[in-house]
């Protein structure tokens, strides 16, 4: 049932007549009544008897315009609530990658509880692919996804992508070994081509990033092992079973050395990801607006 066709019984049933009902709201009387015909056959039931030389409502008819109050009441909530200069309200679902809720959704979750408690984050840690599929699944409002610069991913048309921060990345290799490595990053690279790699078990963006840098140098070390956790990685490259990526940033254990890796540098890039035509939904316009502030 459209709600236009709602509006016109429930006015009818305010003023009492078709030729009032048409006046008021800037129409025709045999627009009046046609509408209010069609919404008839649409409701399966009369909703008008003959008056005398007018009509009324019948008893169906003025149950469905008690409906109506109730119903086009809800939609101007609704719109209401929506509306762009309204204070955001609902929940947001989110999947990202672990830095990426650490970095910049949970300073959100702390913010928005002062700010807009009317705002909730639901979050999941998954993997770029893993997130990317829920969103297009419709399952989740927001992604947090990254590449790097050596390996672009692609990106389906239906989804909008915004850029927000990057990080330098370099190869973790055991303390012992990195004595005497330098240089750009082919020939970092070509200095450990008899290493195994430690690469990504979830994601195969780390691995698209050692290709390029290998068939650039001619050689390079290979994928043997696979890791979620760069905490494991470092564990990994300590217990001597290879090298791996690793953000400059973060904090390293004890007997876990980075080597720079530049000309070309390797930098990873991360964006919110989300599906075209939802950024105006407030609660989501109110998430991304953070996110890009604290890029």
């Amino acid at each position: 049932m459209e709600t236009r066709r709602l509006q016109l019984l429930l006015e009818l049933s305010r003023l009492g007549s078709m030729r009032a009902v048409a006046d008021a709201l800037g129409t025709t009387t045999s627009t009046v009544s046609q509408q209010i015909a069609v919404l008839a056959r649409e409701a399966g039931a009369q909703l008008l008897e003959p008056h005398g030389r007018r009509v009324r409502l019948t008893p169906a008819g003025r149950r469905l315009a008690e409906h109506a109050v109730t119903i086009l009441a809800a939609v101007e909530t609704a719109r209401a609530d929506l509306h762009p200069s309204t204070d955001p309200v609902g929940t947001v679902r989110t999947a990202g990658f672990a830095t990426a809720i650490s970095r910049s959704l949970l300073p959100l979750v702390l913010e928005f509880a002062d700010s807009h408690p009317g705002v909730r984050l639901i979050t999941h840690e998954h993997e770029p692919a893993e997130a990317v599929a829920l969103l297009g699944a419709d399952e989740i409002d927001l992604a947090m996804v990254y590449d790097y610069n050596l390996a672009p991913a692609p990106l389906d048309a239906s989804l909008e992508s915004i850029p927000l921060w990057t990080a330098r990345w370099g190869l973790g290799v055991p303390e012992h070994l990195a004595a005497g490595v330098s240089g750009n990053s082919l020939a970092v690279f070509e200095a450990f081509r008899e290493h195994d790699l430690i690469g990504n078990s979830r994601n195969r963006a780390d691995e698209d990033v050692v290709r390029v840098l290998t068939s650039m140098a001619g050689a390079g070390p290979a994928v043997r092992h696979k890791a979620d956790s760069l905490d494991l990685v470092e564990e990994l490259i300590v217990a001597g079973l290879g090298v791996g990526l690793l953000p400059v940033e973060r904090p390293h254990r004890a007997g876990v050395r980075l080597v720079p890796l530049a000309e070309p540098e390797v930098r990873l890039r991360s964006y919110a990801v989300i599906r075209r035509g939802r950024r105006t939904w407030p609660p989501l316009a109110l998430v991304l607006d953070r996110l890009t502030a604290a890029r």
